[in-house]
């Protein structure tokens, strides 16, 4: 794993569309956001952020002008996060797993709060574990 630094997320607004519960989230994040990217006029400069609360992974996007419409739910997280970076995500996604466990397992790790994956970019994705 790569070295983790605390860094505090200001509130983010974002519109979320839920997986299928009950099915493995591994299956449940690709569907997710390609139903969300559906109802986005453009990808381009958008913040896209995954979640899972209860079992259901959530494919979120940073909220904008003009997002006001979309049938999509939402959900503001924010506070002090563990951050840990995986380079070259798209190739390295059996990572994801291992860290988000790794993270959750720490003794200053919030329980009450979810993990956050905030896609940096193609080749970035940052694990964003929440913290006391």
């Amino acid at each position: 794993m790569s070295t983790d630094s605390i860094i505090e997320l200001a509130p983010v607004p974002v519109l979320y569309v839920p997986g299928e519960k009950g099915q493995p989230v591994f299956e449940q994040a690709p569907a997710a956001f390609d139903r969300l990217e559906a109802q986005l006029s453009s990808l381009k400069g958008r913040r896209f952020y995954g979640t899972v609360v209860d079992r259901e992974y959530r494919a979120c996007v940073a909220q904008e002008p003009g997002d006001e419409g979309l049938a999509i739910a939402r959900w503001t997280p924010g506070g002090k996060y563990r951050r840990v970076r995986i380079a070259d995500w798209e190739a390295h996604r059996d990572r994801i797993g291992p860290t988000v466990a790794d993270l959750r397992g720490r003794p200053d790790g919030d329980a009450s709060r979810s993990v956050i994956e905030y896609y940096r970019s193609r080749r970035e994705l940052q694990i964003l574990a929440p913290v006391r």
